[in-house]
């Protein structure tokens, strides 16, 4: 090329990306709103795009809780697309529903994923609405209490995880309830709805604080907390890496999934499970709600799915010259700050074909 075609800033190459935030699983629509705290009205709740009937009937029950819902959908898709950002699929997100585009439409171990971070997205965020004391109609957990020989007191608010849990299985699941749970896919998707709420209860940690004089820890006051929600996205990033694939049995009159494969030991309750094999995402098909992988940055020299090879299916790919500005020489100041000065070099991106 003639010279740079794009500098980057903080991280951030431009002009070269546009952010794109867009949606899938009906309900998850809700990310798309600036706020729903306006919602004051049960009128509103008729007005709120991707909901069934019965969501819409939770939601004139729950005003306060659908603010959280809203932040529920959003931690989902964020930390959805910051656990696939490597890859060709990397949860990108439509301007219309459902949200996910058709990816989430079929019995694919990517739908599998989008089901179990959005049901953990709203039971992360309703709790934590819970515990900061958002919500009249829940707070701490108070069943976590009492004192141990060691000196530990169990006390403070322990998040109401309970709580959480419950209002997303009343409002994620309902779909597949209301149809009645006996189709594949709809066996499919409450399983992954209660893997990703497990990835949050099985990830439950004691936080504690120590007390006595000169910072000796004489007693100290514990609480149960959920784990930071990159810790769910990355349990169940596992889990999508190791997800079964499934299809459906009868044992007595009772429908279930069982594995494909008979000689693959039975899933448990915590993994991902799928119906159909993923496409390869390579190119762009819109009808699917694929964007394909042409545009997409590679690592020149990564053998995995990041790398170019990979990702770009064989196409090849871009070299430019990209302008990094970054902060550099940084020095403290007494009292109380860093001056950095920025310094500018020159490096290879490289874009899929």
């Amino acid at each position: 090329g003639t010279g740079p075609r794009a500098v980057l800033r903080d991280g951030v190459f431009l002009p070269f990306w546009s952010s794109c935030v867009c949606v899938a699983v009906s309900w998850l629509y809700l990310a798309k709103l600036s706020s729903v705290g306006s919602i004051s009205e049960e009128e509103t709740c008729e007005k709120l795009k991707g909901l069934i009937q019965r969501q819409v009937q939770m939601c004139k029950r729950n005003l306060e809780v659908m603010d959280s819902v809203r932040r529920g959908a959003q931690l989902a898709i964020e930390e959805c697309q910051f656990q696939f950002r490597s890859r060709r699929w990397n949860c990108s997100t439509l301007d219309a529903l459902p949200v996910f585009g058709k990816v989430v439409t079929q019995g694919t171990r990517e739908a599998a994923f989008v089901y179990a971070i959005s049901s953990a997205g709203v039971a992360f965020a309703v709790t934590r609405a819970c515990s900061s004391g958002e919500l009249d109609k829940c707070g701490c957990d108070r069943t976590v209490h009492g004192g141990s020989a060691q000196g530990t007191y169990w006390s403070g608010c322990s998040d109401n995880i309970a709580y959480g849990v419950a209002f997303s299985q009343s409002f994620v699941d309902v779909r597949e309830r209301s149809k009645g749970a006996s189709s594949n896919r709809a066996l499919m998707n409450l399983h992954n709805n209660e893997a990703g709420r497990k990835a949050i209860l099985n990830n439950m940690r004691v936080e504690c604080k120590c007390h006595g004089v000169s910072g000796s820890c004489e007693f100290k006051t514990c609480w149960k907390a959920m784990p930071p929600f990159r810790k769910v996205g990355n349990v169940l990033k596992e889990k999508f890496d190791g997800a079964t694939e499934v299809e459906q049995s009868e044992i007595g009159s009772t429908k279930v999934l069982v594995p494909k494969n008979s000689q693959f030991k039975p899933h448990t309750d915590e993994d991902l499970v799928y119906l159909d094999s993923s496409p390869d995402f390579c190119d762009h098909d819109l009808k699917n709600g694929v964007l394909g992988t042409s545009g997409r940055q590679c690592n020149k020299t990564s053998k995995a799915i990041d790398g170019c090879e990979l990702m770009c299916c064989g196409r090849g790919f871009h070299t430019d010259e990209v302008e990094v500005v970054e902060r550099c020489s940084c020095k403290f100041h007494w009292c109380c700050f860093v001056k950095c000065k920025q310094c500018h070099r020159v490096v290879e991106m490289h874009t899929c074909r």
